[in-house]
C-alpha cells in the first residue's frame, strides 16, 4: 500500500462547467488550481477563477484538450502534484493516468489498468461474467456477418451492434433483420474507427422497453468499495442523455437492491479506487437487469447523488487520490428527497438540433430553494464551436419526486436565454410526457417524441 500523498495545487485539464466544478471544491478546500485553456477559452470563468490559468494549445481538441504532452508538461510547469482529468476528453485515458504517474502527478481517478480494463467493452463483460453479475446475451468480438446471424437465430432479433473501445452511442446501431447485418456491421465499424481509432465490434440482445440504470460506486486503497445509490438515466437521444434522476422511479426496492448489490460486487471482485459508474440496462417487462459497462471518470450527472446525499464527490475523489480512507461507510450513506437534472444544450431542436456556437445576448438562470445550475455561461459569452453543446445542467431537488417535477418545470419555465437556441423547451416538453411523470420512461422515449405525427 503506497503511502498517502498530500495535494496542494491540482491541474484541471477540462474545459466548461466541470472544469469549474473542480476548482470550486478544490478552493473550498484550501486547493490552488491551474486550469488548461485553449485559446478559445482564454476569457472563460474556469480562466478567470483558477488560481492560474495557462494556454496548452489552440481551439481545436487534438491541440489542445486532447494534447497528452501539452497537458503534462502545463501541470509540471506549473508545479502542480495533482491532475484532475474531468469528464471526456482524456477522462477515461490510461495513457493519461500513466503519464501522470511517471511525472509525478497524483491522477485523480482510478488506475491505469482498471481505466484499460474496463475501457474495452468486452473485457469489461468478461468482468462482470466472473464477478457473477448478469450480462446479456450476445458475442465477444464478432468480425463476420454470418457470426451475428448465428447469434440472431439462438437469441432472437433485434441485435444491438456496439464499438469495443468507445461510448456515447458512437459505433453503435440496432439490427433488426437478418437482412440488415452487412450493412449495419460495416457503418457501426467505419464509425467506430473514426471515432475511437478501432473498429471493434460486439453484439448483444437488444431490449425495446428498456430503462438505463447506473449505479454510483466508490472505492479506496483501503479495500472499501460502496454504492451511493442508483441513477435513472433512460431519457436519451442518440444515445445521449437529456434528464437524469436519483432515486430511479418505479423500481421495487428488492430490485433496487440487487442492482445496487451487484454494481459493489463488480467493483469489489476489482478491488476498484475512486468514483466509477457501472451502468446496466433493465427489462422493463421482465424487470430483469443486465451489465452494460463500467464509466472510471466523474459523471456529467453526478449532482443528483451530491443532492440525495448531502456528499461531494469531487471531494470524495481528491480524499481517496490522497490515500485516505472513503469518509463515509455503507452504513452512513443515507438517502434523502429527490433530484432531477437537465442537460442544457445550444442546439436548436426545430432544427435537428443543429448547435448553435454564438454569442449569449441574455442569461437568467432561475433561483430559488432547491435549485443548482451548474454551468460556465454568463451574459455576453460567446460559445465556442470547436467544443460539445452542453453550456449547463439544471438540478432540482425535492422532499420527494412530485415536488421535484414541479420545481423542475418552474425552473425550465423561468429561465431566459437569448442570442442562441437552447433546448430548454424541448426539456419541458419531454417532462410533460405521461410516461415520464409517471417514472417508467425507457430509452425510446425521445425518438417516439420526435416522430412525425
Amino acid at each position: 500500500m503506497t503511502s498517502a500523498r498530500r495535494i496542494r495545487r491540482v491541474f484541471i485539464a477540462n474545459r466548461g462547467e466541470i472544469a469549474l466544478r473542480i476548482l470550486r471544491t478544490c478552493h473550498r478546500l484550501g486547493l490552488e488550481t491551474v486550469v488548461g485553456v485553449s485559446v478559445a477559452d482564454r476569457e472563460s470563468l474556469p480562466a478567470r477563477e483558477a488560481t492560474r490559468a495557462v494556454v496548452i494549445g489552440p481551439a481545436p481538441v487534438e491541440a489542445s484538450y486532447l494534447n497528452l504532452p501539452a497537458l503534462i508538461a502545463a501541470a509540471t510547469g506549473t508545479e502542480c502534484d495533482a491532475l484532475h482529468p474531468g469528464y471526456g476528453f482524456l477522462a477515461e485515458s490510461a495513457e493519461l493516468a500513466s503519464a501522470c504517474a511517471e511525472y509525478g502527478l497524483t491522477f485523480i481517478g482510478p488506475r491505469p489498468d482498471h481505466i484499460r480494463l474496463l475501457g474495452n467493452k468486452i473485457a469489461a463483460r468478461e468482468v462482470a461474467r466472473q464477478a457473477g453479475v448478469p450480462v446479456l446475451a450476445g458475442s465477444e468480438r464478432v468480425t463476420a456477418p454470418e457470426e451475428v446471424k448465428a447469434l440472431g437465430d439462438a437469441v432472437g432479433f433485434p441485435l444491438l451492434v456496439k464499438a469495443a473501445a468507445g461510448g456515447g452511442g458512437r459505433g453503435m446501431r440496432i439490427i433488426a433483420s437478418p437482412e440488415e447485418i452487412p450493412e449495419t456491421l460495416a457503418r457501426a465499424a467505419a464509425e467506430a474507427r473514426a471515432a475511437f481509432g478501432d473498429g471493434t465490434l460486439y453484439v448483444e440482445r437488444y431490449i425495446p422497453n428498456a430503462k438505463h440504470i447506473e449505479v454510483q460506486i466508490a472505492g479506496d486503497r483501503h479495500g472499501h468499495v460502496i454504492h451511493l445509490g442508483e441513477r435513472d438515466c433512460s431519457v436519451q437521444r442518440r444515445h445521449q442523455k437529456l434528464v437524469e434522476e436519483a432515486l430511479a422511479p418505479s423500481l421495487s426496492e428488492s430490485l433496487r437492491e440487487a442492482i445496487r448489490a451487484a454494481a459493489v460486487k463488480l467493483g469489489a471482485a476489482l478491488g476498484y479506487e475512486s468514483l466509477g459508474t457501472v451502468e446496466f440496462v433493465l427489462d422493463q417487462d421482465t424487470q430483469r437487469f443486465y451489465f452494460l459497462e463500467v464509466n472510471t471518470r466523474i459523471q456529467v450527472e453526478h449532482p443528483v447523488t451530491e443532492a440525495i446525499t448531502g456528499l461531494d464527490l469531487v471531494a470524495m475523489q481528491l480524499a481517496v487520490a490522497q490515500g485516505e480512507a472513503l469518509p463515509v461507510s455503507q452504513e452512513a450513506v443515507r438517502f434523502s428527497g429527490h433530484a432531477i437534472e437537465c442537460r442544457i444544450n445550444a442546439e436548436d431542436p426545430s432544427r435537428g438540433f443543429l448547435p448553435c456556437p454564438g454569442q449569449v445576448t441574455v442569461w437568467q438562470p432561475p433561483a430559488g430553494d432547491g435549485i443548482r445550475l451548474d454551468s460556465h455561461v454568463y451574459p455576453g459569452y460567446s460559445i465556442p464551436v470547436y467544443y460539445d453543446s452542453l453550456i449547463g445542467k439544471l438540478i432540482v431537488y425535492g422532499a420527494d419526486r412530485a415536488e421535484a417535477l414541479d420545481r423542475m418545470d418552474r425552473a425550465l419555465a423561468a429561465f431566459a436565454v437569448e442570442g442562441i437556441a437552447t433546448t430548454i423547451p424541448f426539456l419541458r416538453q419531454v417532462l410533460q410526457t405521461e410516461a415520464f411523470k409517471a417514472g417508467v420512461a425507457n430509452t425510446t422515449l425521445v425518438e417516439r417524441l420526435l416522430q412525425p405525427v
